[in-house]
């Protein structure tokens, strides 16, 4: 059987991007960027008008993401269980009426429940909108359709800092605004989305039994891994300590923050626009194998920039990186799994990101405290050539 990708394209109808299923998918997609994206550019004003610390700001994004820890693998096997639709819609609602929420605390404890909330309801829309991909898409299409999905996303991240960043110039708050636009996003997905849902007729028992066949082997964990550390070193190096870098350097305001992460986020997605022409040519392997030298070149350059605009050439060369990491990775792993057991399978992917996102504020935090503001740019290189060989090992 066809998927829908596949028949679009071999009739000559149109390409996938112009599929509406795809499309919903994105307006998902960019909900998922927008939880962290928005508000990293205010962080410099969070710490003046909250009085807290550098490491302290880094909570508001490990409060966030520590209950995709907990909750991603039960949500990925209820999605098999129910259905997609079913639990990506409360997700949806809960992601904008507690994020919409943060704009009325100014309390950091409060702040701090209110984004715990928030990830509650993301947990589920990184493993949901790849799933779903996997469903309609298999072989190339499934690449192409990954690489146009990190490209949107990026796409997302790019505008979401400037957007945060002018928007912080006005209150430290006001970007918590940009959440409540999850509530029609959850709208669209209920009544517009067509996609096929996976019949379970397993046992919770023999369908658990299964999932755990899929999940151990040597390829899983090296991809898994691989997963923790990129997130590691965008989630503690890039997004936190970059910001800070550039405030403390150059005395840059939040807005010209946001446009230079905006740059690496368009790097991104132009790169994972091309996945699908990429794919072509070289391996998923080779490509992500690729993408971590690059991070390492990019993330030693950043401390010895000498002006503001030098940045930029670090940013690009980390934003290529990304962009080619992400669909690979994701290609791969969804490819290692049927329909009725792809959420909870994918979901083993989206928990390890999400640990990534959580451990990154918090390691490089410690090792901000010991080595100062190079640190955490010097250790995610070193994990970026231990994982070029991990990859070369165990991923293949």
């Amino acid at each position: 059987m066809k998927s829908a990708g596949e028949s679009n394209q071999s009739k000559g109808r149109m390409p996938i991007y112009r599929d509406t299923n795809l499309q919903i998918i994105f307006c998902v997609t960019l909900m998922a960027a927008l939880g962290v994206a928005t508000i990293t550019p205010a962080f410099p004003k969070i710490l003046q008008e909250l009085n807290i610390s550098p490491q302290d700001v880094g909570l508001l994004i490990t409060v966030f993401t520590f209950p995709g820890i907990l909750l991603t693998f039960v949500l990925g096997v209820l999605a098999d269980r129910f259905g997609r639709r079913k639990i990506l819609v409360p997700s949806l609602m809960l992601f904008g009426i507690a994020g919409g929420a943060c704009v009325l605390a100014r309390d950091f404890n409060l702040l701090l429940i209110l984004r715990f909330f928030q990830g509650v309801g993301a947990a589920s829309l990184v493993l949901l909108n790849v799933t779903i991909i996997g469903d309609l898409y298999s072989g190339k299409e499934r690449t192409t359709a990954m690489g146009y999905n990190t490209s949107i996303f990026n796409v997302g991240a790019a505008s979401y800092p400037a957007v945060g960043g002018a928007l912080a110039m006005l209150g430290w708050y006001y970007p918590f605004l940009l959440s409540f636009i999850a509530i029609p996003v959850g709208l669209l997905v209920l009544f517009s989305l067509k996609n096929p849902e996976p019949k379970m007729e397993e046992h919770l028992k023999e369908y658990l039994s299964n999932v755990w066949q899929s999940i151990k082997n040597r390829q899983v964990v090296g991809l898994s891994i691989a997963t923790v550390v990129t997130f590691i070193l965008f989630y503690g190096a890039y997004l936190i300590y970059l910001p800070i870098l550039i405030e403390r350097s150059f005395g840059a305001s939040s807005l010209i923050i946001g446009l230079i992460l905006a740059s690496m986020s368009l790097t991104i997605a132009l790169a994972s626009s091309q996945m699908g022409r990429l794919a072509r040519v070289y391996s998923e392997r080779n490509l992500l194998k690729a993408a971590f030298i690059l991070y390492a070149l990019a993330l030693v350059i950043i401390p010895f920039v000498p002006n503001l605009w030098a940045l930029l050439i670090p940013t690009l060369i980390f934003g290529v990186a990304h962009g080619i990491s992400n669909p690979s990775r994701l290609t791969l792993l969804a490819g290692l799994a049927p329909i009725k057991h792809r959420a909870a399978f994918m979901s083993i992917s989206a928990t390890v990101l999400q640990l990534g996102q959580t451990l990154g504020p918090i390691l490089m935090g410690a090792i901000f405290g010991i080595w100062g503001i190079g640190g955490p740019f010097y250790l995610g290189a070193g994990f970026s050539i231990v994982m070029f060989a991990l990859a070369v090992i165990m991923i293949k």
